[in-house]
């Protein structure tokens, strides 16, 4: 999707204050590396992860080089979410859990249950990059030698910093093209359809103060009956993840703007 966003940005993006209320993975953000941004995630492990990449790197890295690509010892590892003492583990262990997850199981898939719990399966890799400390170097680095700041919560309480001067990118959990390809399990709880129709209420209030947004969603007929009012583009999305390898490659996408 980054060739196509980039393509719609607003002109001079590099004047405007960078807000990104669903960070994800950042792959806008850190190709942009604006020198002003806000950035958000419900996600508390995700956000954690972010704080020790810049706060805590070398412990980090440290901690990384302890982890096994072994079945046994990712399982062991993942299920560490199950027990009441995994809240008191210490920060940097959780977010060098987190990535290390990322790196050995399926797909780099996260996926929780409806209880919260991380429970995407083993990939079986035989060479997967646990310790790439080229990028968390530089990724640490940006984060600090740059105005950058790093929220977890609800993403409305981020929008309410944009301002006529602020960009606002959004890539919330898709709403799904149809029931079996249901996916909102990035948080316990998931993402309904009441939760996109509250999202389109909040572009809506950009909108009003002239603040700039461009939002990716599926192609699904609820967003695009949502934002008939804005600008939308099609877009094919290449995608890796499904069960089936034949129902994986290009699907439908939005990319919706109000500019």
């Amino acid at each position: 999707m980054l060739p196509v966003i980039l393509e719609q940005l607003p002109a001079q993006i590099e004047t405007y204050e960078y807000i990104e209320p669903f960070i994800g993975g950042g792959a806008v953000l850190f190709h942009l590396q604006p020198a002003t941004a806000t950035i958000n995630d419900y996600n508390e492990e995700l956000i954690n992860t972010y704080q020790i990449v810049k706060n805590n790197l070398a412990e980090l890295i440290k901690e990384l080089r302890k982890h096994k690509n072994e079945a046994a010892y990712f399982y062991q590892l993942r299920n560490l979410d199950r027990k009441p003492a995994y809240e008191k583990l210490p920060p940097v262990k959780k977010a060098a859990r987190i990535i290390y997850l990322n790196k050995t199981c399926y797909n780099g898939l996260y996926r929780v249950n409806s209880e919260g719990k991380f429970n995407t399966p083993f990939g079986k890799y035989k060479n997967p990059a646990i310790v790439n400390e080229e990028v968390l170097t530089a990724v640490s680095n940006y984060l600090n030698e740059n105005n950058i700041d790093i929220c977890c919560g609800d993403y409305k309480q981020v929008l309410k910093k944009a301002t006529r001067k602020s960009f606002v990118y959004m890539d919330p959990p898709y709403h799904p093209l149809s029931k079996s390809s249901s996916f909102t399990g990035y948080v316990k709880g998931g993402w309904t359809e009441a939760d996109q129709t509250a999202l389109k209420e909040q572009c809506d209030v950009l909108h009003r103060k002239g603040i700039k947004f461009l939002l990716s969603n599926s192609s699904a007929p609820l967003i695009k009956e949502l934002y008939s009012e804005y600008t939308q583009i099609n877009v094919k999305a290449s995608r890796t993840i499904n069960s089936k390898g034949t129902m994986r490659g290009q699907i439908d996408e939005l990319l919706i703007k109000n500019y």
